[in-house]
């Protein structure tokens, strides 16, 4: 079993003992925080692409709407869930109103299960993770949308590694500590 498929029981309501999923976050962002702009990513960094489709590869990503329409399609290899409080559809894609319904959808599935952006879909599924692959520009750019404070005192660091590329980043997963639960 990997431990993307790593399951542990979690209360939800009514009390009723459920097993939580093992759920990753996956995103770059610049050193000053900056995820985004104009809906859209304001940067392209050769490998960084490559290494998050390495990550995403065969799992259900989940996204906003924003994040989705700047990816202009479905991820390919991947199950791709939108959330989105408007009546919408897009092609390729399971909709949703909640994180939670994304998740539940993602369960069902049996896929590893990762969450992929935009900025309020980050500050909502933080609590939730498990694991945080994250990717830091050595550069501060302009932008109007921030991955939230990372990390806390409630992860801590497995593996680091630093790429030379067009613009040098940091790649880190964080895992969460033991005793610091993600019962959301």
């Amino acid at each position: 079993m990997s431990r993307h498929q790593n399951c542990r029981p979690n209360v939800t309501k009514g009390g009723e003992l459920v097993t939580k999923p093992h759920i990753d976050i996956v995103v770059a962002r610049a050193k000053n925080g900056v995820i985004g702009h104009a809906n859209d990513i304001p940067w392209k960094v050769e490998g960084e692409q490559r290494l998050f489709k390495e990550i995403t590869q065969g799992g259900t990503v989940i996204m906003g709407r924003k994040t989705h329409e700047s990816i202009g399609r479905p991820l390919p290899g991947r199950l791709n869930i939108v959330i989105t409080r408007q009546d919408l559809t897009f092609d390729g894609c399971s909709v949703c109103a909640s994180l939670d319904e994304a998740i539940a959808i993602a369960v069902d599935e049996g896929r590893p299960i990762y969450v992929i952006g935009g900025g309020a879909i980050y500050e909502h599924a933080l609590p939730l993770a498990d694991g945080v692959y994250i990717s830091t520009l050595d550069v501060d750019i302009d932008g109007d949308v921030f991955f939230p404070t990372f990390p806390d005192e409630s992860f801590e660091l497995q593996s680091e590694r630093y790429v030379e590329s067009n613009i040098n980043y940091t790649h880190q997963y964080f895992v969460r500590k033991t005793g610091h639960g993600s019962s959301g």
